[in-house]
C-alpha cells in the first residue's frame, strides 16, 4: 500500500471482527516499530501483546470500562521508563513519552499498511493496565491498542480534519 493512502485512511476502529491477526503480519507491525527512532537511540519502549482473552479483558477495564477493546484479537501496550533526560527544558523524566509516541505512530501506521484496525487508547490507568498485567513498576503505560481486522467499519480517508493553512505557517 503506498504511503499516503496508509495516513489518510488510517482511523480509530472501534469494532474488530473475530478473525486471527496472522504472525506474518504481527511480526511486520512490530518490526516497524522495532525500528522507529529514539532520542540519542536509547530505545526506552517496550511492546506486551496481548491475546489471552482475560488479560485483554483486564485490560479493556483498565482502560476506564472501554470493553469494546477486548474484542480484539490482540491488544498492544506500550511502555516505556523514566529518564534522567530534560527534553526541552521542561519534560523531565517523563520525556520517555515522545519516544513511545513516535514508535507507537510506526506501529499504527504499519498495522493500517497490513489491513489491520487499531485504536490509540489514552484513557487508561497505568497502575490498573500495570496490575492486569503484571509489569513491573518502573515501566509506565504510554498506549494502548486493540489490533485486529475492522468488523463494520471500513478504512476510509478522515473527515473533519483542519485545513493545512490552520495548523502550518511559515516564520
Amino acid at each position: 500500500m503506498e504511503f499516503y493512502d496508509v495516513v489518510k485512511t488510517r482511523r480509530s476502529i472501534r469494532s474488530y471482527g473475530a478473525d486471527p491477526v496472522p504472525e506474518a503480519s504481527l511480526g511486520r507491525v512490530l518490526e516497524a516499530a522495532r525500528v522507529a527512532p529514539s532520542g540519542h537511540n536509547r530505545q526506552l519502549w517496550k511492546f506486551y501483546v496481548v491475546r489471552d482473552a482475560e488479560k485483554r479483558r483486564r485490560v479493556a477495564e483498565a482502560c476506564r470500562g472501554q470493553t469494546w477493546i477486548a474484542k480484539a484479537p490482540v491488544v498492544i501496550v506500550a511502555v516505556g521508563w523514566k529518564i534522567p533526560f530534560n527534553r526541552g527544558g521542561y519534560m523531565g523524566e517523563m520525556s520517555f513519552m515522545m519516544d513511545v509516541s513516535i514508535v507507537f505512530t510506526h506501529l499504527v501506521l504499519a498495522a493500517r499498511a497490513e489491513g489491520l484496525g487499531t485504536c490509540w487508547i489514552g484513557d487508561f490507568e497505568n497502575d490498573k493496565v500495570r496490575e492486569a498485567l503484571g509489569l513491573p513498576e518502573d515501566q509506565h503505560v504510554v498506549a494502548v491498542t486493540p489490533l485486529g481486522y475492522p468488523d463494520k467499519q471500513g478504512f476510509t480517508a478522515s473527515t473533519g480534519r483542519k485545513p493545512l493553512s490552520e495548523i502550518a505557517e511559515e516564520v
